[in-house]
Parts: C-alpha cells; structure tokens; sequence
C-alpha cells in the first residue's frame, strides 16, 4: 500500500483542486452598519446543463479515523461541490487532478476549524471525511439531471497517515 502524508491546508497547496473557503484571513469590508465583516466571493458554483440549479443542503458526516485506507475517489464533471463545516472541526481532504480519466496519486491535506472547501467541477476528491467525532457542513452542488458522479476504485489503495 503506498502512503500518503497529511499537509497541511492552505490557499496554494488547495488552488489546483478548487477554492478555500477559510475565515482564517481578514475580512473583504463590514456590511449591516459595521457589524458583520464579510469574506467576500470565496467560492463560485459551476453547474452545467439547461435544468440544472445550485442547491443548498446539510450534511451530518460519521467520523473517519487514521491512518485511513483510501480505496475510491469521485468527481462531479456537471457541477463544482462545496462543503462547508457549521462546527469548529477540523476534516481531511484528499484531492487528485484527472490523467485520461483517472485520479493522479492523492494529495491529503487538513482543513482546518474556520475552513470550508469548493471542489471545482471535474476534480476528483475523496468523500466528505471528517475525523474522529461527527460534523456538521452545508452542501453547495448542483441538481439537475445528468451523470454527474463518477467514481474510480483503486488497484492498489493508498493509506492516509499523519
């Protein structure tokens, strides 16, 4: 089994695969008079197809724990995805680029409490993966009609280490 190392997440090390959705960094301006600092256009949802609609909806994701064996990935070439944790958790992400249909060799990396992340349409990524306690996220994708999850199952899986 081949291993991979958990970095640590970052704008750089995350932009290849999609957007960092991330209150850890100042905010674009104040709104409401002063008192909501808004991170401003972090993200932008990408749907294709003449039915398709961005959506909105909750997830409660079951914990994972390391080292974790990592046997699929999927992707979404119809829509981009975003998960964004409405608790203070950490949670691994694992992304690849695509090489004729297949995932490259992953790359993990830990979100951080105030981190969310938007895969761009196309990426393949790992499931939503939260660590050792279940959390909380909002879902943003796409809905619409289409094939829009495909999935590729390892020969050999890769272990997720620390």
């Amino acid at each position: 089994m081949k291993n991979i190392l958990i970095q640590p997440m970052s704008q750089k090390a995350f932009a290849p695969f999609g957007d960092l959705i991330d209150f850890n960094r100042d905010p674009d301006f104040a709104i409401n008079n002063g008192m909501c600092d808004r991170y401003h256009a972090l993200a932008q949802s990408d749907t294709l197809g003449d039915d398709a609609k961005t959506i909105i909806s909750l997830g409660l994701g079951r914990p994972y724990h390391l080292p974790l064996t990592l046997k699929m990935m999927e992707r979404h070439p119809l829509g981009s995805q975003a998960f964004i944790p409405l608790e203070e958790k950490p949670f691994l992400v694992v992304v690849a680029q695509d090489n004729n249909g297949k995932p490259t060799e992953p790359v993990a990396l830990m979100a951080e409490a105030g981190q969310g992340v938007n895969y761009h349409r196309n990426i393949w990524h790992a499931v939503l993966t939260p660590l050792e306690t279940q959390a909380k996220f909002l879902i943003v994708d796409r809905l619409g009609g289409g094939n829009n999850l495909e999935e590729h199952f390892f020969e050999e899986p890769y272990l997720v280490t620390e």
